[in-house]
């Protein structure tokens, strides 16, 4: 790629102007769960960039779709990492929203490929040494003047991530602190519980034992929408009665629990998860009484959609109507014709 601007020296864009204007935190955002040690290897999202770690031309090559560069310094054995890419990129509104505005390149703290920025180059570590990254992750947001805008020390839980993706990503930077904007924002705080509460299977570990169509609910601990599905959505009168035509099983997506799934097989619900390749919590996932995969809802949705979802499958309308979207249509008008009124946002 050309570049019309020549390139300044990295101790210049990065230590004399960045380096005094951020403070290393000693300590990352919460604690850790039990047992939460030593994960190893976590994949990063396939929709992470594939970059040849030239940073000013991911700079501009950000820039050119309106994005922001997003630097993800990990770690192997890194447990918070771990929560980052499990608890945050797995909720579909974040991963939404950080692919909108940035382009994300994970950077090894220990690697040893080349990182090139401007007319030196350094290794993965050393230019983390050269940055003083302590901890893991590490984010380091850029703006479009090879600039560190914003450094995340250390692990944000979902809220205050997806707070911090719009800060950054709509260039509030330049117009309010990021106190000020927390503050202004006040993002929601999830439960931090799992709402199996629902479960009707007969055993939650033999999901083989159904007598009703099964309903899988798919889902974490930290997690604002599954919150608002449970204490909302599906606590309302026409939910419950759509609810009982299956056999609900709600698994956390991560769990090492053993199980054996609607098809017979014996493997632990985060092996199975990803199996299926289910990324996002929460993911209903529904099964016929064979064990067969013939639906999921891993989408954001509110109460018409996420009812008319249960009923699309109990009814069995799904072997007639392949196309969801079209039911969707006949059903809203149905319930009108009865006087029903059907508002799709609430």
């Amino acid at each position: 790629m050309i570049k019309t601007a020549p390139l300044k020296l990295i101790s210049t864009l990065f230590f004399t102007v960045i380096l005094s204007s951020f403070q290393l935190h000693a300590k990352s955002e919460g604690e850790l769960a039990a047992g939460m040690v030593n994960p190893g290897h976590e994949e990063h999202p396939d929709w992470f960039k594939v970059s040849f770690l030239d940073l000013y031309e991911d700079i501009e090559d950000a820039a050119d779709n309106n994005k922001r560069l997003l630097i993800y310094y990990y770690q192997d054995g890194c447990p918070y990492c771990k929560k980052l890419l499990q608890e945050n990129f797995s909720q579909r509104s974040i991963s939404d929203k950080t692919q909108k505005y940035f382009d994300v390149v994970s950077i090894n703290l220990w690697g040893d490929k080349e990182v090139t920025v401007g007319d030196r180059t350094y290794t993965e570590k050393e230019f983390a040494e050269a940055l003083k990254v302590q901890y893991t992750p590490t984010l380091l947001f850029f703006n479009e003047k090879n600039k560190i805008v914003f450094r995340a020390n250390g692990y944000y839980p979902p809220e205050k991530f997806s707070a911090l993706l719009d800060y950054i990503g709509q260039k509030q930077e330049t117009k309010i602190s990021y106190q000020e904007y927390m503050e202004k924002v006040n993002p929601q705080v999830s439960s931090g519980r799992l709402h199996d509460d629902i479960n009707s299977v007969a055993s939650i570990t033999d999901l083989t034992q159904a007598t009703k169509p099964l309903l899988v609910m798919l889902e974490q601990k930290k997690c604002v929408t599954c919150d608002e599905l449970h204490l909302d959505i599906l606590k309302r009168e026409e939910s419950i009665k759509l609810l009982s035509r299956f056999n609900v099983a709600v698994l956390d997506m991560w769990s090492e629990v053993m199980i054996k799934t609607p098809s017979g097989k014996k493997m632990k619900v985060r092996d199975w998860a990803k199996n299926l390749d289910v990324k996002y919590a929460p993911s209903l996932l529904f099964f016929d009484n064979s064990g067969n995969e013939v639906f999921r809802a891993d989408a954001y949705l509110k109460a018409f959609h996420t009812q008319s979802v249960m009923d699309y499958v109990s009814s069995g309308a799904y072997k007639k109507q392949s196309n969801f979207q079209r039911y969707i249509d006949e059903r809203a008008d149905h319930l009108r014709e009865q006087g029903i009124e059907v508002n799709l946002m609430e």
